[in-house]
């Protein structure tokens, strides 16, 4: 076991590159099996017990993602995600004891990426960070080969995830950035959330039907008063704007 925790430590220390995901969960028993198995995949696991703790690592350090607990002492997590969010854009996955729907649902309107009902496997955790960390370091490709596409009023530039509303930057999580991504890699074609789903998730459940609706109500708002992702009922959403030439 000694030696286990020592080739961990030194798999760290020489690839600084490993990515680094923040627990924030009471459950003290959690997080030391977590963050042995989080290490077999490459990643390296802290922790916090206190939501308080933890915004103050948030703030302190560069992480990767988060996977924040529901059930929390001194605020709940879905208050905790609005608290990261109003700071940062990082990935967070949240843990829900239940499982409920309406539990999912909220923390998917205040920014979470992804959503794991306890009990879960450890292997999903990891594997639903993987799929977050994959996408966050991958775009959809342009037609035309270039990273920078620009709009009336919007631009996109692929290689740095900036946005810019008539100059201005907008701060998108990592789902909102590639929903944007997605739908502006072809303008005017009308994606269907199975289409959404497929190429940005991969997941099949079925809520995650209606999470496409949420993330699109959250980049709608974010990019106001830009009105450029259009909705055809029944079939889908579309990017709607004009393509500039880049300056």
């Amino acid at each position: 076991m000694v030696s286990e925790v020592i080739r961990q430590f030194l798999a760290r220390r020489h690839n600084p590159a490993m990515p680094r995901i923040l627990l924030i969960d009471d459950d003290e028993h959690l997080a030391a099996p977590l963050t042995t198995y989080f290490a077999r995949f490459g990643c390296t696991l802290e922790s916090a017990v206190r939501p308080s703790d933890g915004l103050a690592k948030l703030r302190a350090g560069h992480y990767d993602a988060a996977i924040l607990d529901v059930m929390l002492p001194e605020m709940d997590g879905f208050e905790l995600c609005r608290e990261i969010r109003k700071e940062s854009d990082i990935p967070i996955v949240m843990l829900t004891a239940r499982g409920e729907v309406m539990d999912r649902v909220v923390g998917l309107e205040l920014g979470a990426d992804d959503y794991v009902p306890k009990p879960f496997e450890p292997r999903e955790l990891v594997a639903r960070v993987q799929t977050i960390l994959r996408r966050q370091r991958s775009t959809p490709p342009a037609a035309n080969g270039t990273q920078h596409r620009v709009f009336d009023g919007l631009s996109i530039d692929l290689d740095r995830r900036q946005v810019l509303r008539h100059g201005e930057r907008v701060e998108l999580t990592g789902t909102e950035f590639e929903l944007l991504a997605l739908l502006a890699a072809e303008p005017g074609k009308v994606f269907s959330r199975d289409d959404i789903l497929n190429r940005l998730r991969g997941h099949e459940a079925e809520l995650y039907t209606r999470a496409v609706d949420i993330v699109v109500s959250r980049l709608r708002k974010k990019l106001e008063p830009l009105d450029c992702i259009k909705t055809l009922r029944n079939a889908g959403y579309a990017l709607a704007v004009a393509r500039s030439e880049p300056a």
